[in-house]
């Protein structure tokens, strides 16, 4: 079993968040610029939607709450 690592910016490193994301993207596995396959609905490449995180300027909390509210910046 697997431990539980925080994914907080402050306890990552860049290459960790890169990791992070690229795993969580994984799941879907295409290269495709307006699929909504991974429920993008079309918003284009989502590891670029990811790019702040991986650069330590917002949370994923933050990211995906702007992403559930419709407020994506």
């Amino acid at each position: 079993m697997e431990e539980f690592r925080s994914l907080l910016i402050k306890d990552t490193t860049r290459e960790e968040r890169i990791r992070i994301v690229n795993s969580a993207l994984a799941v879907c596995g295409t290269e495709c610029e307006f699929c909504s396959g991974c429920d993008n609905r079309g918003g284009g490449k989502t590891e670029t939607y990811y790019q702040p995180y991986i650069d330590g300027e917002k949370e994923l909390r933050e990211l995906n709450g702007e992403f559930r509210t419709g407020t994506v910046l």
